[in-house]
C-alpha cells in the first residue's frame, strides 16, 4: 500500500469515526419559558462532555406544547425523545406504560436530594416517570415603592379582600400602572390553573364524590367574580390574552403594582437581563377567599422520556445532567444564585449563597411543601390535584372552560352565563367519560 494511499484511508477511518460519534440526535420538546431557554443555552456544556449527542430543540408556547405532546405521546408519535412535562401528566402517563421509568437512578445524581413531595408528584406506584427540573407553587409578588406611596401595606397573609383594596390605592393606569395583573388567556394551565385556587379557597370545587359537575356553585361565583373584578377594576388592557409570559413581561417593565403567579418567576425578577423592578419587590403567601386551604398549587415543569424514544440512554443521560446538583451551580456561575431554577432540591435551600442573593428562597420552599395534592378542597373530592382534576379528561375541560372563563374578562359574557355553560359542557364531557352514573 502506498503511502498517500494509506493516508487517505486513515483519513476516512477519522471521517467515518468522527460522524459514528455524532450519530445519536435527541429531540427535546420544551415550554418558552425563561429557564427552559437557558437549559438550552447551557446545553453546550453538555454536549461538549458528550460528543456522540446532538440536540434538536422544539420550544414551543405552554398551550401548544401541552397539545403537541399529549398528540404524539398518546398516537405513539415518536417525533421527541424527551418531553417537558408535569405533575398532570407525569402520574397518569407513567400508568399507561407511556413513559420510561427512572428506576436504578445513578447514586451521584443524588436522588434523595430531590424534595420528597414533588417526587412524590412525578410518581405513579412508587415509580418515578419524570424528573424535576424547577418546581414551583405561588406567592404574591408586590412592587414595595408603589405600595408605600400609597400609604398601604401588604399583610404577610393577605386576603383577596384585602388584595381588592391595595389595587384600588395603587391603581394608575394614567401612568402605566395597574393594580392587578393576572393571567387572563385560556387554558388549563394559564387562567385555570390560577383561578382554580381561588375557587379551592372559596370552597369550591370541580366534582363531588359521585363526579357530579359543581360549577354552578355559589362558591364559584364568588371566587370567579372576584378574580374577573380585580382584572376588570385595576387589571391592563387586553388581560384576556395575558398568559403566563405576558404578566412576567408586565411585572419585570414595571407596569403592576401587584401579581399573583408562580414562585420561579422571583428568581427572573432577580435577572438584571430581564427586570426592572430589582430591589423594589416584596413577597407575601398567595391570597385566599374564606379559607387558607387549597388557595396556592404544587407544579412542576419536569422531563421525561416516552417509551416511543429510540434513544432512551442518552436522554436520561441529558435528563441527568440537566436535572442535577450541578446544573444548578452552573446556572449560579453564569448568572447569579438567584437565577437558579428553584424548588427541587434539598441543598438548594441549604446553600448560604442562595439564602443570601434569594430573599424568597424560604417562602417559595414552604409553599411547596405545604400544598397538598390529595387534601385541597373544603369538602371531599374524587380527585387529585390543587390547580387541575387529575383525569386525562381535564385537559379538554379545563381548555373549553377556560375560553369561557376568558370571555368574561373580555366583556363578552356574565359570570352567570359563563358558569352555566361551563357547567353543561363539564357535565356532558364527565358523562360521556363514564365518571358520572347520572
Amino acid at each position: 500500500m502506498t503511502l498517500a494511499r494509506s493516508m487517505l484511508l486513515g483519513m476516512a477511518a477519522l471521517l467515518a469515526s468522527g460522524q459514528a460519534m455524532a450519530e445519536t440526535t435527541l429531540t427535546i420538546a420544551t415550554v418558552n419559558n425563561n429557564d427552559m431557554i437557558v437549559m438550552q443555552k447551557l446545553s453546550k456544556e453538555f454536549l461538549a462532555q458528550n460528543p456522540d449527542i446532538k440536540l434538536n430543540w422544539v420550544v414551543l408556547e405552554e398551550n401548544v406544547l401541552r397539545q403537541r405532546l399529549t398528540t404524539d405521546i398518546a398516537t405513539h408519535g415518536g417525533q421527541y425523545d424527551i418531553l417537558t412535562i408535569g405533575l398532570f401528566e407525569a402520574p397518569m402517563w407513567g400508568e399507561r406504560g407511556w413513559l420510561v421509568p427512572f428506576d436504578n437512578v445513578p447514586a451521584d445524581y443524588k436522588l434523595d436530594d430531590v424534595l420528597t413531595s414533588v417526587r412524590d408528584g412525578l410518581s405513579f406506584d412508587g415509580k418515578l416517570y419524570a424528573l424535576p427540573f424547577y418546581a414551583e407553587s405561588q406567592m404574591t409578588f408586590y412592587r414595595k415603592d408603589l405600595l408605600e406611596k400609597a400609604g398601604v401595606t401588604m399583610p404577610d397573609q393577605p386576603t383577596w379582600q384585602q388584595i381588592g383594596e391595595i389595587a384600588t390605592k395603587t391603581n394608575d393606569p394614567g401612568h402605566g400602572i395597574y393594580g392587578m395583573c393576572l393571567r387572563g388567556k385560556p387554558g388549563w394551565g394559564e387562567n385555570m390553573g390560577q383561578i382554580t385556587p381561588v375557587a379551592n379557597s372559596y370552597g369550591a370545587r370541580w366534582f363531588d364524590m359521585d363526579w357530579n359537575t359543581q360549577l354552578d356553585t355559589p362558591e364559584w361565583k364568588q371566587a370567579l367574580t372576584t378574580y374577573v373584578d380585580l382584572l376588570k377594576n385595576y387589571g391592563p388592557p387586553g388581560a384576556a390574552s395575558n398568559g403566563y409570559n405576558e404578566t412576567l413581561a408586565l411585572f419585570a417593565s414595571g407596569k403592576c403594582a401587584m401579581w399573583v403567579d408562580a414562585t420561579v418567576s422571583a428568581g427572573f425578577l432577580s435577572d438584571p437581563a430581564q427586570s426592572s423592578v430589582i430591589g423594589k419587590v416584596g413577597y407575601a403567601h398567595p391570597p385566599y377567599g374564606k379559607f387558607n386551604k387549597g388557595n396556592h398549587y404544587l407544579w412542576s415543569w419536569a422531563l421525561a422520556i416516552p417509551a416511543s424514544s429510540k434513544a432512551p440512554d442518552a436522554a436520561k443521560k441529558f435528563v441527568y445532567w440537566a436535572t442535577s446538583q450541578e446544573y444548578i451551580q452552573l446556572v449560579a456561575k453564569t448568572s447569579g444564585w438567584a437565577t437558579v431554577p428553584p424548588g427541587t432540591r434539598e441543598s438548594t435551600y441549604r446553600s448560604k449563597d442562595y439564602l443570601d442573593a434569594a430573599p424568597f428562597a424560604k417562602l417559595t420552599l414552604e409553599t411547596i411543601q405545604t400544598a397538598n395534592m390529595t387534601d385541597a378542597t373544603q369538602e371531599k373530592v374524587p380527585y387529585r390535584g390543587i390547580s387541575f382534576v387529575g383525569i386525562p379528561e381535564f385537559q379538554g375541560i379545563g381548555n373549553t372552560v377556560g375560553q369561557t372563563f376568558a370571555a368574561v374578562i373580555a366583556g363578552q359574557k356574565t359570570v352567570d352565563e359563563a358558569l352555566k355553560e361551563a357547567q353543561t359542557t363539564t357535565e356532558l364531557t364527565i358523562r360521556q367519560a363514564g365518571y358520572s352514573k347520572d
